[in-house]
């Protein structure tokens, strides 16, 4: 399968400003992801941005990128301009959509990721870790997956919710938020309105379940760094120099 790896970038976010091009070891956070996306070797990589620093940083390091416009609400509708502009043509049969602000990421779990578009039926395939710190349970900000066991180590997605479910005695699984799309969900996906659940939950995957799209996870061993604010950038320098001490 012919796979477009996209990692969308804005310059706005709101706890870190100027997160895409935050240094870490000599290269801006957005380069590194781009590094790990080529190391996984899924796929044609590319950068998908607004910001002319952002593409010009990229093309500094060797990566490809695209602009797209200021006005999208979510990355899903970034990566599909994005796709359009990189692959009029169509070649590309899914994109993966790799968050920016994954610096420290194995490159395994996006191939990980990209492997749950082996099985024909499955529309969008994710990642889920194991929940082992209890306060996590509880944490509206951590998101979880609720879903069926079909397979060793994955899902058939049926909810994510920033609530404590499922339910009663088992595991709790972390959602890790990489998506691999078949072309056509994707451009199914970004032509639908915003569903109830989706707005209620402030979760855009839940658009594509009650849009009846099979959601797939793969379970892994460990949630990947997410740079969010000044303590995780802090953490992310130390774990990519070889000091980190946590």
């Amino acid at each position: 399968m012919s796979i477009l790896v996209l990692i969308p970038a804005r310059m706005a976010a709101t706890r870190l400003p100027g997160k895409p091009l935050a240094d870490i070891a000599g290269r801006p956070m957005i380069v590194h992801v781009a590094d790990r996306a080529r190391e996984s070797g899924v796929g044609r990589v590319a950068i998908a941005t607004d910001s002319p620093e952002v593409r010009d940083a990229a093309a500094a390091f060797g990566h490809e990128a695209v602009m797209t416009s200021e006005r999208h609400q979510s990355g899903s509708d970034r990566i599909f301009e994005a796709l359009q502009t990189l692959d009029p043509e169509g070649r590309a049969e899914a994109v993966l959509n790799l968050q920016g602000d994954l610096p420290t990421i194995e490159p395994a779990l996006i191939g990980r990721a990209a492997s749950l578009l082996d099985e024909p039926d499955v529309d969008i395939g994710t990642l889920g870790a194991g929940i082992v710190r209890e306060e996590e349970k509880a944490n509206p900000n951590v998101v979880k997956i609720v879903g069926s066991p079909i397979a060793p180590a994955r899902l058939r997605a049926l909810y994510f919710t920033r609530a404590t479910a499922p339910w009663g005695e088992g595991p709790l699984y972390h959602h890790i938020g990489i998506y691999a799309w078949r072309r056509a969900a994707l451009e199914r996906f970004v032509s639908l309105p915003q569903s109830a659940l989706e707005r209620r939950e402030k979760l855009e995957q839940l658009r594509g379940l009650e849009a009846g799209m099979r959601i797939d996870a793969g379970i892994v061993d460990t949630v990947p760094l997410g740079v969010d604010t000044p303590d995780d950038l802090e953490r992310a320098r130390a774990l990519i120099s070889g000091n980190y001490q946590g």
